[in-house]
C-alpha cells in the first residue's frame, strides 16, 4: 500500500476517533445536567452534525490554502479599500 493512502486512512481513523469520543462525553455531559438518555435519532443527528462541521471546517481551510497558494488574494482589486492607495496614512 501506498505510504500517503496508509498515512490519510490513519488521520481519517483519528478524526473518527475523537468524534466518537466527543460525542460519548457530550452524552455523559447530558446526562449528568440531568437530561434523558440520547435516543438513537439523538445519536445519529449528534454524529452527522459533527461530521458535517468538520467537513465544512475541513473544506473551508482547503479552499483558503489553495486560493492562497495560487495567488487568488493577489489579484483582489483594492481600490475601493479606503486604506489602499496614494493618500494612505502609515
Amino acid at each position: 500500500m501506498n505510504a500517503r493512502i496508509v498515512r490519510i486512512c490513519l488521520v481519517a481513523l483519528l478524526g473518527l476517533a475523537i468524534s466518537a469520543a466527543a460525542t460519548w462525553g457530550l452524552n455523559l455531559f447530558w446526562l449528568a445536567i440531568g437530561g434523558g438518555a440520547l435516543p438513537l435519532h439523538g445519536w445519529i443527528a449528534m454524529g452527522l452534525g459533527v461530521v458535517g462541521t468538520v467537513g465544512l471546517a475541513y473544506g473551508l481551510m482547503a479552499l483558503a490554502f489553495k486560493s492562497h497558494r495560487e495567488g487568488w488574494d493577489d489579484r483582489v482589486d483594492n481600490s475601493l479599500d479606503p486604506g489602499h492607495g496614494p493618500f494612505k496614512d502609515d
